[in-house]
């Protein structure tokens, strides 16, 4: 087995409190080491999510255990094996989802969770993979039930979430609607696969649901924003459509009339990821290699990404996706 040097100190950064992007700090600290089932990932780079953002405003912590250093999903290459790792080796080219830790030199991560690089893409693309695609796998396809010839209203189609989607979706057989917030952003919506696009600035995304579906509505509907949005989405959901709530940008304490739930049989569900345990989180990479996999293999599908700055520039990043003037994914890149 190859042996790989491994300094004992890396950079990263960390959030010294409670804020806005100037929380955000480069520090020198050790290299963390991987326990039973884990590995060490030498980090080429990582994605930048709003979670990050939330967990630096103090409104979304690690799990206890985790460490506090942010960033949920890397690239890189496998450095060292934890106990009873046989799956990976030294030197492998991996993406991972981790719970913590990813903006920084070294990371450390499931080995489960763990999945190979696409051909046609970088480290750099791959590490805009984990967090969305399990996100949307698991949302849309396994708790939204999407099938082929079914219509899908995605909110937020130009972010990160969004266009992976819309790709998603579109490549699954259903007809896609994706909201966005500008006749850019609806462009861009278009050129990943959706049959339609509304700019939610200057139309009523639910008359133009209604007006898209002659009055049917839609199967299913994966929203991120929440607030007002929550009662707008139930009056343009089908019968027996199905509400996927996966964030809240707006508020999530609402008041709403839940008739229409009884009256047209709807389902509201809603997950987050970053909680579940190793053994959740895997059967969503094992449905990933399978269903998901050879789509990037094949130059089907694929991140798109908006932006990269340096670690050092990890408040430039954050004010970034806070703007909501990117298109796909912002990303870090440590050197490595």
């Amino acid at each position: 087995m190859p042996v790989v040097e491994i300094p004992s100190s890396m950079r990263q950064a960390r959030f010294t409190g409670a804020g806005g992007p100037e929380v955000i700090a480069i520090e020198t600290a050790p290299v963390p080491r991987p326990g039973p089932g884990q590995v060490l990932v030498e980090v080429v780079a990582a994605g930048v999510n709003r979670p990050d953002c939330l967990q630096r405003a103090g409104n979304y912590p690690p799990p206890p255990g985790a460490t506090e250093i942010p960033g949920l999903e890397i690239a890189g290459r496998v450095v060292a094996l934890g106990e009873g790792v046989d799956s990976l080796k030294i030197g492998d080219e991996v993406c991972a989802l981790v719970i913590s830790g990813g903006y920084a030199e070294y990371c450390v991560a499931e080995a489960p969770l763990c999945l190979p690089i696409p051909k046609p893409l970088s480290l750099l693309e791959a590490a805009g993979l984990p967090e969305n695609y399990y996100t949307v796998y698991d949302n849309v396809f396994t708790r939204g039930r999407l099938k082929a010839g079914e219509t899908i209203l995605i909110h937020g189609g130009s972010s990160g979430i969004g266009s992976t989607a819309i790709q998603l979706a579109h490549h699954a057989g259903a007809r896609v609607i994706a909201t966005a917030g500008s006749p850019e952003k609806c462009d861009f919506c278009l050129k990943l696969g959706a049959d339609a696009a509304i700019d939610y600035r200057a139309k009523d995304f639910v008359a133009e649901v209604k007006a898209l579906t002659d009055g049917r509505g839609v199967d299913e509907i994966l929203d991120m924003v929440g607030g007002p949005y929550v009662a707008r989405n139930l009056q343009a959901l089908a019968v027996e459509g199905r509400l996927v709530q996966i964030a809240f940008l707006q508020p999530s304490e609402v008041t709403i009339d839940l008739m229409p739930v009884m009256l047209k049989r709807l389902t509201f569900t809603g997950s987050t990821l970053r909680a579940r345990s190793v053994a959740l989180k895997s059967a969503i990479a094992e449905a990933l290699k399978r269903d998901v996999w050879p789509l990037l293999e094949a130059g089907k599908i694929k991140p798109f990404v908006h932006a990269t700055f340096p670690l050092e520039q990890a408040r430039e990043a954050h004010a970034l996706m806070e703007s909501s003037a990117h298109l796909g994914k912002i990303m870090l890149e440590t050197g490595r």
